[in-house]
């Protein structure tokens, strides 16, 4: 199932033919002296409905114009982002791509994918406590290898629907070129034909686009944001540089050129980047490292780029999304004498120093979204 442009198109021809209409009976003939005539008011209820306005069909994730919009969830992946597990596939073709902070500071992915359908994503990892919150706006479907119960539990607890390998589910598959845990991929065709009954729509939109090139607020009123090197970690440092002639954002680790395995050079057009708290919680990988968690519920502040350009937005996620499991985990472990969680910046890094006046806080209705007409697909 799709959805076309046809019934918009179809409302807004309607109302260009009445306005004519009613054009043309008015300047028929000469004016003639008005009539006192009295008539009673219609109360039959058939007055005439307002014309659906005409309003452009997008990606909900993108922005980006199409004729026809499929009817399938959003399907967020866990792929890894450890220099075992590069260069990625299918990462090029994801809509939205969220870069989180693990164990050992290295970073993990969050690719979703709507508009797209990459013939194989990988390599798939774990699942971590803060993915519900980043995945649960989205309503739809998430797919990894495995993780620790209650940060499984906390994905459904966020009304998404989990995919997992270690599970027994369809559409993963490993590879004899990587060594494990670094050699599973996933097929998202077959992730999709796993959606529950009540996961056929599209999902909502996550941003505001800009709806013509030039008319985003970074581009009208930001500051010139050539280029971004985000150090999240000791062992993660990400370089955003802006190509004018690709219009888009282009990315290294460090100082290497980060490609796909198609050699496809990673890029984006917008890039995002929040101010958050990240915390260590009771939770431990094999090597007996606490499991860190950002805290994406709530409100912060945060730089979005985009056309060589930035501005400071403010960032909100309401709290009834909030991954649910881990925080029982960690009141249980107060209760219990433990030590409770630590608590550091994000990523081990400095508060984003941000760019203009303070912007005010809007509430973000269960969505990580910047506020305002900011983007461009």
């Amino acid at each position: 199932m799709t959805r076309t442009r046809r019934g918009l198109r179809g409302s807004a021809l309607a109302a260009v033919v009445a306005a004519a209409v009613v054009a043309l009976a008015g300047c028929a003939g000469e004016p003639t002296a008005p009539s006192t005539t009295t008539v009673e008011p219609d109360t039959s209820g058939t007055k005439g409905v307002p014309p659906t306005p005409d309003v452009p069909l997008v990606w909900p994730l993108t922005g980006v114009a199409a004729d026809e919009v499929a009817d399938r969830p959003a399907l967020a992946v866990k792929v890894e982002n450890a220099p075992q597990a590069r260069p990625q596939t299918g990462l090029e073709q994801a809509d939205v791509v969220w870069e989180e902070v693990v164990e050992g500071g290295i970073t993990r992915f969050v690719a979703v994918y709507h508009s797209q359908v990459p013939e194989s994503v990988g390599p798939v990892r774990s699942v971590r406590p803060m993915d519900p919150a980043i995945v649960a706006p989205l309503h739809g479907v998430l797919a990894y290898t495995g993780g620790q119960q209650p940060f499984i539990d906390a994905v459904g607890a966020a009304g998404v629907q989990s995919v997992v390998m270690d599970e027994g589910d369809d559409g993963f598959t490993t590879t004899r070129a990587r060594r494990a845990p670094h050699n599973v991929y996933g097929s998202p065709e077959a992730f999709w034909a796993q959606a529950d009954d009540d996961r056929t729509s599209p999902p909502p939109a996550q941003l505001v686009f800009a709806r013509e090139p030039g008319t985003a607020t970074a581009t009208v009123a930001g500051d010139a944001a050539t280029r971004l090197d985000v150090r999240l970690t000791h062992a993660s440092r990400a370089v955003w540089e802006w190509d004018g002639g690709e219009g888009r954002y282009v990315r290294s680790e460090g100082d290497r050129p980060a490609v796909s395995a198609d050699e496809v050079r990673l890029s984006a057009t917008n890039v995002v980047l929040l101010a958050a708290t990240m915390v260590d919680t009771p939770f431990k990988d094999p090597a007996g490292v606490p499991v860190p968690e950002t805290q994406l519920v709530g409100t912060g502040e945060g730089v979005v780029a985009r056309g060589g350009q930035q501005g400071a937005v403010p960032w909100a996620q309401a709290g009834g999304e909030a991954p649910r499991g881990p925080a029982r985990a960690r009141r249980a472990a107060r209760r219990a004498g433990g030590r409770p969680p630590r608590r550091h910046p994000a990523g081990g890094a400095r508060r984003l120093r941000l760019p203009g006046r303070r912007p005010r806080r809007v509430a973000g209705h269960g969505q990580l979204r910047p506020v305002g007409p900011d983007l461009r697909g």
